[in-house]
């Protein structure tokens, strides 16, 4: 049976390209849509630039025919916006006030029952199902009876599939032995069935129940598990607190490794460890020019509003998280003496993700902090700007989203992980273990 999907603006705010990915289906957008996306094309955001792209989307397909009888989409299917079925009797009494959300259940809804008409008649019909990223719009749905679904057409895998970034393999001790003899191992000795990646780590445990272990890291052309290159060393102040933390510095101070993908709760030490190995290459090693950190300007809660002063003093609040992991690597003792060394050194900047657009980086160490904040559009530009002879970390929890349509599997991050997995340019670790409090840890499970 066909189907007739009908698109929340939100869909089209999200993923301007989601009218080609319902196949050969009918795509229906009500003229109330139109009217919230229009208010939207001015705004300097990315949901002004997804306005703006659906808007010329739909002027180009206007030149192929009348959009409110239909235009045919490339898959099969048809496009179109929906001037009828906006009826609003039926909802009347359920939800009295016509917002552009109840307008738009009303088309879904009249929809529905034309078409439940038809089947009832012995004729051919279509079942209909509203698709919208707002939960409460698919809850009204549903209480109105009418299928209503997430837009899952962006999400690059379901949440218990995310990529962890090592695996743990129990073998024969032999095999464990074979490694230490020789330095390495050739993947197809562990005869496992598990696809390993470029660049990620294998635990080896002794399948007969001894502590004997291995840790390894797969080589840059998939073919070789090799040794971590660095002992436990400190790294400005920082050692490896677990086998995880030791993994994602393997990771950070590889220079042959210029995207670093890290996840995890809270308090698993991904910023501290990024900014540890950032200030080692920039200021240690001099291998890159600067070190440039930076964050989404996304609030918890309910925003502050506009902030006084130029704009250092209005990005310090969004940008104190990272002022505290600088002033314990630099271990400052008075306010204030943190901002006197970043003004001494000069290689180390700390910016707004709003200032990033345009800019071409080269030979710098870039560490974006809180990325599960951004969309797929705005992940590809960031690292679009990276220039010759950089390095980024992208790093976040992707449980922590402050993001009205994101979730843990369709944010920015989470995309970035799974695209790049393959990639022998990139190496990613989720951290597994709080390391900043015992009470830091037990709020992160059980909170």
């Amino acid at each position: 049976m066909k189907k007739i999907f009908v698109l929340d603006t939100n869909v089209l705010l999200h993923d301007p390209q989601a009218i080609y990915a319902f196949d050969d289906n009918e795509v229906i957008i009500p003229a109330v849509v139109l009217e919230e996306i229009d208010s939207k094309k001015r705004l300097a955001d990315e949901l002004g630039r997804n306005a703006r792209t659906i808007s010329r989307l739909l002027d180009k397909m206007r030149g192929e025919g009348h959009l409110h009888e239909g235009i045919p989409l490339p898959g099969g299917g048809i496009l179109k916006v929906e001037l009828n079925h906006k009826s609003f009797l039926r909802l009347q009494d359920m939800f009295g006030e016509a917002s552009n959300d109840n307008r738009m259940l009303a088309v879904a809804l009249n929809y529905h029952l034309e078409q439940q008409e038809l089947i009832q008649s012995g004729r051919e019909g279509s079942h209909v199902v509203l698709v919208s990223k707002d939960v409460l719009v698919r809850i009204k749905a549903d209480v109105l009876g009418v299928e209503a679904q997430d837009y899952l057409s962006d999400r690059v895998v379901v949440s218990s599939d995310l990529y962890s970034g090592y695996v743990t393999l129990y073998v024969h001790p032999a095999v464990i032995d074979e490694f230490y003899s020789y330095r390495f191992l050739l993947v197809k000795t562990l005869q496992t069935k598990a696809a390993l990646n470029p660049n990620e780590f294998v635990i080896l445990r002794d399948e007969m129940g001894t502590s004997k272990s291995a840790l390894l890291r797969v080589s840059q052309d998939g073919l070789r598990l090799e040794p971590l290159y660095l002992s436990n060393d400190p790294v400005w102040g920082i050692t490896a607190r677990n086998a995880q933390q030791r993994m994602a510095l393997e990771l950070l101070l590889n220079d042959d490794i210029p995207l670093v993908t890290l996840n995890g709760k809270a308090g698993t030490g991904k910023t501290l460890l990024a900014l540890a190995a950032g200030l080692m290459k920039v200021e240690d090693e001099h291998k890159y020019k600067k070190l440039l950190i930076a964050r989404p300007v996304v609030p918890m809660g309910k925003d502050i509003g506009y902030l006084p002063g130029e704009k250092e003093e209005k990005l310090r609040p969004w940008m104190q998280p990272i002022y505290d992991n600088l002033e314990y690597l630099f271990d400052t003792k008075k306010a204030g003496d943190i901002d006197k060394i970043l003004m001494g050194l000069g290689s180390i900047q700390v910016e707004a993700l709003t200032y990033i657009r345009g800019r071409s980086i080269p030979g710098q160490f870039i560490i974006i902090d809180e990325a599960q904040n951004l969309t797929r559009h705005e992940v590809k530009t960031i690292i679009s700007r990276v220039g010759e002879g950089s390095k980024i970390v992208l790093m976040g929890d992707p449980e922590q989203i402050d993001h009205p349509y994101l979730d843990s599997v369709s944010n920015g991050l989470t995309h970035a992980i799974e695209r790049f997995k393959l990639e022998s340019i990139s190496g990613h670790m989720t951290l597994e273990k709080g390391e900043r409090s015992k009470l830091a840890q037990l709020a992160a499970d059980l909170l």
